[in-house]
């Protein structure tokens, strides 16, 4: 079997909502690719968002009046069709977003989560850090949630996860995150007590997902991006 490609566009610090909608266009893409008979294209995009809060298709709880309070920090609000509940993305926290035909790796959603979680636990534990999963998902450190997981798409994958960096962890104590009232938020530079920036964390994270999914990388720049930016 021929070595599966992802390629990696590296996308620094960009809006959710552009984000969100260059995911989609890559998802028909690779969509039509298949339909094709072609390669697909499978893509990792990484990157940070300025402070925004998300929600997933459970979130019912959240009306316009918290929305507009939760605006009032300084964060944008965006209602996602991504699994899970209410998080944040800020500064400090590395966002990976595969998209990928995810029978071109194993058939299956459980499949899939799982194998973002076993990703961010080799990432973590390179670090020294005793990461692992609960009955809730995402990666945990004790009742401490280190990474939040939440995605879309049965065939083509969309949204990802988000493992907590040095991101400033003030930003999620106005909401309840993920949804579960006795659980808190940690971070790397919390767990190790020193500065663990996303450039430090990135090569760690790309060898653990290579490990997991069985793949090889290609990196592209981020020129594709910038013109679909233009172009919307």
């Amino acid at each position: 079997m021929a070595q599966r490609i992802v390629y990696i566009q590296r996308l620094m610090t960009q809006k959710y909502i552009p984000t969100w909608e260059y995911q989609k266009y890559i998802a028909r893409q690779i969509q039509e690719n298949v339909r094709n008979k072609k390669t697909p294209g499978h893509m990792l995009l990484l990157v940070e968002h300025p402070p925004v809060y998300t929600t997933g298709l459970r979130d019912f709880e959240y009306s316009p009046e918290e929305e507009k309070k939760l605006k009032s920090l300084g964060a944008d609000f965006v209602r996602t069709n991504r699994g899970g509940l209410i998080t944040f993305h800020g500064p400090g926290q590395l966002v990976a977003y595969p998209i990928l035909h995810l029978s071109s790796f194993q058939p299956g959603i459980k499949w899939y989560v799982c194998a973002l979680e076993k990703t961010v636990i080799r990432t973590c534990h390179s670090f020294g850090v005793s990461a692992s999963t609960s009955p809730h998902t995402g990666v945990w450190v004790g009742d401490n949630k280190v990474c939040a997981v939440g995605i879309q798409g049965r065939h083509v994958t969309t949204h990802g996860l988000a493992l907590n960096c040095n991101i400033i962890l003030k930003w999620f104590e106005s909401i309840v995150p993920c949804g579960i009232p006795d659980k808190g938020v940690t971070s790397l530079s919390k767990e190790l007590k020193r500065e663990v920036t996303t450039e430090e964390v990135v090569p760690h994270f790309l060898e653990a997902f290579a490990k997991i999914f069985q793949c090889s990388f290609e990196e592209v720049d981020d020129a594709p991006f910038k013109n679909w930016l233009a172009a919307n």
